[in-house]
């Protein structure tokens, strides 16, 4: 078996001794599906790993070219592949069934699962800009959390992107260019309209705020801010609550948005200026709808307090960039209005309700997490109360449903 070093695994991992472990379980299930790996070089053998992330600021502002504060987290997808000499490529993801899908034909498939849809969409990518793409046989475990508001899929989309990156293309394409490829897959083969935030933050890695003005050539500024020194965790509560049939709910958000903007003679919000909203409010009122005026003061408000947030750790003035946490989540709950969609299933607004009442004497924060609507909401614990906000969670949500997290420094990547 390969030697699974563990230098290369402090680089991603507190726990090296577990994630070796991972790592040789891994292995192990690869060679029972497709041989030994013994005698495999560099050129056709590798295993990647690509981090989930955790939005910290801009909630819904990255598909309208605007600016988000995110992190890669310490939960990952590793896949294990091998170059094979056609265009069929054999996966397997732990606790699911073999797939096998042939590149040869990279338009939309209509029988294709999620995971296959999205390999598709990422060599499609990949060969539409003039990079190669070629089979392989590969194996792939997650501890990211399918449906946790974690980008599992995202996650998937980047590791898939890496296996093409350097089994096919000798680690030329960027880590930028990867996260492109896993929204395009997203966007055209599952026709979920996401924005760039989730790719980058696991492509890229780190504490990062992202401005995505230019979408071919998001700006990346890396925050070094350490939480624990101030004696506080990074928490993502699983309230338990589906996003099945929401995508039309998601789909809304943009879609308000870009009416807004449209009616200044713009694409996109970020192109409209604030002011001129302001000051021709009365001439909007009645030829978009309500909700989308309010989605687009959150926009303009939030996409400031994601550089200000970052401004805030820079200097590390950790009280303001709570305050300003808090002041998104009542942006995203009052404005945006993606907490719920349903008056009489309302998980994440409960969650917010009790995380307020034990982090709001404390200063702690708490937001809506993600895309909203179902699945997660985040929160800046102190560490003093750390125990008492996880128990009255995950006694109203579930055991194991709050999560502490760690920031990871290396997004998507070649580990061996």
């Amino acid at each position: 078996m390969i030697d699974i070093r563990t230098d290369k695994l402090e680089k991603l991992y507190s726990n090296v001794a577990s994630a070796k472990v991972r790592y040789e379980e891994a292995i192990s299930k690869f060679e029972e599906l497709y041989g030994s790996v013994d005698a495999l070089g560099s050129a056709e053998f590798g295993i990647f790993s690509a981090p989930g992330r955790t939005e910290v600021g801009g909630n819904h502002t990255d598909h309208q070219q605007g600016n988000v504060l995110a992190s890669a987290i310490n939960l990952d997808i590793i896949c294990v592949a091998k170059t094979t000499d056609g265009n069929n490529v054999n996966f397997r993801s732990e606790g699911f069934n073999q797939e096998i899908l042939d590149l040869s034909e990279l338009e939309p498939h209509e029988n294709d699962s999620q995971s296959s849809a999205l390999i598709r969409g990422v060599a499609a990518y990949f060969k539409a800009s003039g990079y190669k793409v070629g089979g392989f046989n590969s194996y792939l475990t997650s501890d990211v959390l399918v449906g946790s508001g974690l980008s599992s899929s995202a996650a998937f989309e980047v590791v898939i992107g890496q296996v093409f990156n350097h089994l096919y293309n000798d680690g030329k394409v960027s880590n930028v260019r990867i996260a492109q490829a896993g929204q395009f897959a997203e966007n055209m083969y599952l026709n979920k309209p996401s924005g760039l935030m989730d790719q980058s933050a696991s492509s890229v890695g780190g504490f990062v705020q992202i401005d995505f003005a230019d979408q071919d050539n998001p700006k990346f500024d890396f925050v070094q801010f350490d939480l624990a020194r101030h004696g506080y965790s990074l928490c993502i509560v699983d309230t338990k609550s589906s996003h099945a049939n929401l995508t039309e709910q998601y789909a809304s958000m943009p879609e308000e948005m870009k009416l807004v903007a449209k009616y200044f003679g713009k694409k996109d919000l970020h192109a409209v200026d604030e002011n001129e909203l302001y000051g021709r409010l009365h001439l909007l009122k009645g030829k978009v709808p309500d909700r989308a005026i309010l989605r687009a003061m959150h926009f303009f408000a939030d996409n400031k307090r994601a550089v200000a947030e970052a401004a805030a750790l820079k200097v590390d003035n950790f009280d303001e960039f709570l305050r300003l946490v808090r002041e998104s989540g009542h942006s995203s709950f009052e404005y945006l209005q993606n907490v719920y969609y349903n008056p009489l299933e309302q998980n994440l607004s409960i969650a917010l309700g009790l995380s307020q009442h034990i982090l709001g004497p404390v200063n702690g924060a708490w937001r809506v997490h993600g895309g909203g609507l179902a699945g997660t909401i985040q929160a800046f614990v102190p560490d003093a109360v750390l125990s008492v906000y996880r128990t009255a969670l995950e006694k109203l949500f579930g055991k194991g449903s709050c999560y502490v997290l760690g920031i990871r420094a290396t997004g998507g990547t070649r580990v061996f």
